[in-house]
């Protein structure tokens, strides 16, 4: 008959347990997860060693000159600017266009079948910041991402008596439907709202990807990605007259 040995612990480094499985009484103890672990963790350094430029501009390549070996980043320099003379290739726009309403659906609805289309609707008040805020951020996305069409026009002229409190209102189309809808910055940050901000609101819906290199690119026309009140209080809005 079979003979029940004690075991505390079968798993333990005890010598009482090599001795019992040396003679197939407990089974072996199972491999340790710890050498695995710290295999897969040394991986996972090497890899974002390897990728640390991943997600650099070229502007931000061009300051780890004297941090990294100039043949590895001019491969990522390379890799860059391919990826922009692609993205090149597919901007067609790179301006704002004003909307008549006769117009809309053609402009703004059907064009939706072919790439993003960005509307901002905004106040007839020169006094409204935040309108003010979005048209200057409007043409400098425009310019940045010419895949995309940014159109701009006076939203009582595009909706009878619509509440000027309800300015500036931004309407992000894609295949003939309105996929995002911001009323006023009130939704955002308010008048601190950034360009990179807005540059969010393109990732959420898709109309931009995580990785554009372009996001990375300095805009020298606005390094803080804020307009000044000063800017603001000069603002022309006499343009939809």
């Amino acid at each position: 008959m079979p003979v029940n040995v004690p075991v505390d612990d079968p798993n333990a480094d005890t010598e009482w347990n090599d001795i019992l499985r040396s003679k197939g009484i407990i089974p072996e103890k199972p491999p340790s997860p710890t050498p695995i672990i710290e295999e897969a963790l040394l991986e996972a350094q090497e890899k974002a060693h390897e990728n640390r430029l991943e997600d650099k501009g070229l502007d931000e390549l061009d300051e780890l000159e004297d941090e990294e070996d100039e043949a590895f980043l001019q491969k990522y320099r390379q890799q860059r600017i391919a990826e922009l003379s692609n993205l090149q290739k597919s901007s067609i726009h790179n301006q704002v266009y004003p909307l008549q309403k006769p117009d809309y659906a053609r402009d703004v609805t059907e064009a939706s079948s072919k790439y993003f289309v960005c509307v901002l609707l905004t106040s007839p008040l020169g006094t409204n910041v935040e309108s003010q805020l979005l048209i200057e951020y409007w043409r400098e996305l425009a310019k940045k991402y010419g895949n995309i069409k940014f159109c701009e026009m006076r939203a009582d002229l595009c909706i009878e008596g619509y509440p000027e409190r309800n300015t500036p209102t931004v309407l992000i189309y894609r295949n003939g439907d309105i996929v995002k809808q911001i009323v006023t910055l009130r939704q955002m940050k308010g008048v601190d709202t950034k360009i990179q901000d807005v540059e969010r609101l393109l990732i959420d819906v898709k109309a931009i990807q995580e990785n554009d290199v372009r996001i990375k690119e300095k805009d020298h026309s606005s390094q803080d990605g804020k307009i000044s009140q000063r800017q603001t209080d000069d603002a022309d809005d006499d343009d939809w007259d």
